[in-house]
């Protein structure tokens, strides 16, 4: 600004040699006081007019003078240097000019300026303006521009009513009463009368708030509100941007109950409020209602999961992720079940069909308890939970063992044709490898059930170049840590040791910690490499310590403990669902590690499975007779292992030899799921015995590919009919192409209308595009967009709705593809919907 001054001046004293200036608004003492031009002597008028006349023209004859004087101009009557001011010249510039120049405004703006003198105090909000500002620019669009800057906001109107609504969350108006200073306050609810429909006698902010949030809501239902359908735009996007996320959540809270919103939804069915989300009230409205509903059967799971999908989209999905998860397992566990036919005629196509289908009705149940566990609001639960509870155990668990029981009566030895036996591992698939002298890495992880393994497998594929597939094994019997461990390894007559622990001998020797079972390693192969180790110590290797351990070692055994730690423990046996989760995740680190070693061989096994039922068991679930027999080796929950022992019409008997091990002992295995009583033990989850979540194990065969085989799927936007907007919202189709799979992964889009200089005219969507069915229609999602106001200034234009990928982890988008269609609506002051 004193450049400007400086300039100005110099061109008046080329012609003149004294100037005048009068500060009439006394707002210029500071440019007078900096200003420094050369060959010119400053003065002031100070009740000193004669001492400065005579000075002027008798002392400094041909000297140049500025005249200042702090106040206006006096009457030519009061004016005692009137003769002198007539024959030079005099310098008008107050503040308003000073600033209306540093803006590159015309004169005719000058009440833009002069109307809010309080907002260009400060350099800092008229340099900010300034960067605003755009040269076509009206009066209104000016001060417009001037609440942006108020409000710290970046844009329109909507931008500034965002930026004061995250001040009315933060108890903060520093922004309200800037505006008020400034002289805009008028200026602001004119705007938002105008764009909104708020119009009260008396506007104040947080009424405005109260009526928005109000609105917004019964416009989303279709309804009619206090203020108009741009409100709701506005709303949209304010509540769906990220920045505002902790304002948005304070306000809604704040007028949750003030606007009697949970009284409102309990006369509202939760379907007509699925696709609303501007209350956390409604996702637990929407999860009570949808709870009841599955827990009498009085919905189908294809809705269920329809509408679990569509909450995605709710602002509080974060908040209830795990129980519409939860919801979502347990349909998809009622369908199952639904679905199933229990039915077997033979030891064998009872393990075919458990592998095939049976086994996941197991994993969806421990889905399930793992994220209503997770949720921390269990209670919103608990009528689905004793559902799902119920199901689980009378009509799958209890009556698939008992037709397995059936099939187990019939055997005299423990063998089940077309199966590979678990005491054959080593010889029949670890030992293939070194057949063909290549390198093998075991992973035996202790309770790793055939479902959680097959969970498992779907992650290790997921990982870019890598290939994995799953087969099962028949455990030994009975199925608990210290035999099948010994199975695992390279093994000779097999056979309790007498010590009532439950060790296990092979070949007279012991099969018990990592320096017993290297020393049995060692015995597979001549002149084979051998090493045990625990999965901790394999995960804590560095890089060079991983190649040592490949190079120096052609059969490695890496023994993992998770699932079993915390499940055969009463203290923590409640938490399987959760350690089972972390094994998962444990277990693909460690294959990622071992590759990165140069091991491209591994398999991952386990020595048994388990039963596992969330609820306390009753009374009823466990064996009637106690074991009876000459001698008692060894009680556990779901084995004895004895001499003599005396077979009872709750338990099967077998011999020693029946189990394909040396000795004369006897095991009695008792029926279906049933417990035996132990002092101290947990029965909540249990091993040992025959039911087909037990004695089923998995053996993941993992490789290493060349080529990187992960991919996402293709996302394609389908418009029915020609290609315009017409009205104030469109409706489009966004198709999946492919089925996502571990190779085919999900994409996340951001959806919105734009116009073709980039400005968004419509609200945004994202999207998950996720599907996994193989219906073509269902990997369709219908979305709804509304235009803004905005739009209306690009009608008879073409714009395009696009679709937008998040680059990496960044806060950059690309487009990923767009749509053209040509905007021809009429022109209204609200929306024609």
């Amino acid at each position: 600004m004193t450049d400007r001054i400086t300039a100005s001046l110099r061109r008046l004293f080329d012609e003149h040699r004294i100037v005048f200036w009068y500060d009439a608004a006394r707002d210029m003492r500071g440019e007078f006081d900096a200003l420094d031009l050369a060959g010119v002597t400053k003065v002031e008028i100070t009740n000193n007019q004669f001492g400065l006349k005579y000075r002027m023209l008798r002392q400094e004859p041909k000297a140049k003078f500025l005249v200042f004087h702090d106040g206006p101009e006096p009457g030519n009557a009061a004016n005692w240097l009137l003769d002198l001011q007539l024959a030079t010249a005099v310098f008008k510039a107050d503040q308003a000019a000073s600033w209306l120049g540093e803006l590159g405004l015309p004169p005719q703006f000058e009440n833009v300026v002069r109307d809010h003198m309080e907002f260009y105090r400060s350099k800092a909000r008229v340099a900010e303006l300034k960067r605003l500002l755009h040269a076509a620019d009206t009066q209104s669009q000016v001060r417009l521009r001037m609440l942006a800057v108020c409000a710290g906001a970046e844009g329109g109107l909507d931008t500034v009513v965002e930026a004061l609504l995250g001040e009315l969350a933060e108890g903060r108006d520093d922004a309200m009463r800037l505006i008020e200073r400034s002289g805009l306050m008028e200026v602001f609810w004119k705007q938002v009368g105008n764009a909104y429909g708020y119009q009260p006698d008396e506007p104040d902010f947080e009424d405005f708030a109260i009526a928005l949030f109000q609105s917004a809501y019964l416009r989303a239902l279709g309804e009619d509100g206090k203020l108009n359908a741009e409100a709701l735009l506005v709303f949209r996007r304010w509540k769906n941007n990220r920045h505002w996320e902790a304002a948005f959540e304070m306000l809604a809270a704040r007028y949750q109950g003030l606007l009697k919103i949970p009284e409102d939804l309990s006369k509202r069915d939760f379907r007509s409020v699925m696709a609303v989300d501007h209350f956390e009230e409604i996702d637990r409205h929407v999860i009570r209602q949808l709870v009841h509903a599955m827990s009498t059967q009085t919905v189908s799971a294809s809705e269920v999961l329809k509408w679990v999908r569509e909450r995605r989209q709710s602002h509080w999905y974060g908040t209830y992720e795990d129980i519409y998860q939860a919801i979502g397992f347990a349909t998809e566990f009622q369908q199952a079940l639904a679905e199933a036919n229990l039915g077997m005629t033979s030891p064998a196509e009872g393990v075919k069909r458990y592998v095939s289908s049976w086994y996941k009705l197991d994993q969806l149940y421990r889905k399930f308890v793992y994220h209503m566990q997770r949720s921390g609001h269990a209670s919103l639960l608990s009528e689905l939970y004793e559902a799902v509870e119920n199901r689980y155990t009378n009509s799958y668990l209890l009556k698939l063992n008992d037709a397995w029981q059936d099939q187990v009566a019939g055997l005299t030895d423990w063998a089940i044709p077309g199966y590979a036996r678990q005491s054959a591992f080593y010889f029949e698939q670890a030992a293939e490898f070194r057949r063909k002298d290549q390198k093998v890495a075991v992973i035996v992880s202790d309770a790793l059930r055939f479902e959680v393994a097959e969970e498992c497998l779907r992650r290790i594929r997921a990982l870019n170049r890598f290939d994995a597939e799953l087969k099962p094994m028949i455990s030994a019997l009975p199925s608990y840590t210290q035999l099948g461990m010994a199975a695992l390894l390279p093994n000779r007559d097999l056979c309790f040791a007498t010590d009532g622990q439950g060790s296990i001998l092979s070949g007279g020797e012991s099969t018990q910690g990592l320096a017993a079972r290297e020393k049995l390693l060692a015995t597979g192969r001549a002149g084979d490499r051998t090493k045990a180790l625990l999965a901790r110590d394999v995960l804590d290797m560095r890089v060079d310590e991983g190649k040592e351990l490949f190079r120096d070692n052609d059969v490695v055994y890496i023994y993992h403990n998770l699932i079993d730690a915390i499940g055969d423990k009463l203290q923590t046996e409640d938490q399987l669902p959760k350690a089972a989760e972390d094994a998962i995740e444990e277990l693909t680190k460690l294959v990622r590690k071992l590759t990165s070693a140069n091991f491209s061989n591994i398999l991952i096994t386990a020595d048994h499975g388990f039963l596992y039922q969330h609820r306390a068991l009753d009374e009823s679930d466990f064996a009637v007779a106690d074991p009876k027999g000459d001698e008692i080796l060894m009680r556990n929950r779901r084995f004895v292992v004895g001499r003599g022992l005396h077979e009872t019409a709750g338990m099967k008997k077998f011999s020693s030899v029946n189990l394909g091990l040396t000795g004369d002992l006897d095991v009695l295995i008792p029926n279906s799921i049933n417990r035996l009583r132990v002092k101290g033990a947990g029965s909540r989850f249990v091993h040992g015995g025959a039911s087909l979540q037990e004695i089923v194990i998995p053996v993941i065969r993992v490789g290493k590919q060349r080529e990187a085989d992960v991919n996402q799927v293709e996302v394609q936007i389908i418009v029915s009919g020609r290609s315009q907007i017409t009205s104030g919202q469109t409706a489009v189709i966004f198709y999946q192409a492919q089925t996502v799979s571990e190779k085919m992964q999900a994409r996340e889009l951001v959806a919105g209308i734009y116009a073709a200089d980039g400005t968004l005219i419509s609200d945004e969507h994202v999207l998950q595009f996720d599907f996994t069915s193989d219906n073509a229609r269902e990997r369709e999602m219908p979305r709804k967009f509304l235009l803004s106001r905005q739009a209306d200034n690009f009608n008879n234009q073409d714009v395009f709705l696009k679709l937008r990928e998040r680059v990496g982890k960044t806060s950059h988008y690309q487009d990923y593809t767009s749509h053209r269609f040509q905007l021809k609506r009429g022109i209204t002051t609200d929306f024609d919907f």
